[in-house]
């Protein structure tokens, strides 16, 4: 799976536990298509600021996943729901 559709997902289960600077951040950069330096501007800080904790938010999603599972629990429910169906 692609990074970016990965990251969006797990976004959608863990979002609430990051800062909403973070949140804006994340959604600026992967759902608008914004650039590091377009963030940056208008946010009034630099890009290295942006770039930093979008590095922080896309690690702690992967660590929330490796703890907690949601995303991986999920993929296990449908796939059995799926085999119950075909049956």
């Amino acid at each position: 799976m692609e990074k970016r559709v990965y990251l969006n997902l797990l976004y959608d289960y863990y979002k609430d536990l990051f800062t909403i600077k973070q949140q804006e951040y994340f959604e600026d950069y992967y759902y608008n298509n914004l650039s590091l330096g377009e963030i940056a501007e208008n946010s009034n800080v630099s890009r290295n600021a942006v770039h930093n904790q979008l590095k922080i938010v896309e690690n702690k999603l992967n660590e929330f996943e490796q703890i907690l599972g949601l995303y991986k629990t999920k993929q296990q429910v449908l796939i059995l729901l799926k085999d119950k169906i075909d049956q």
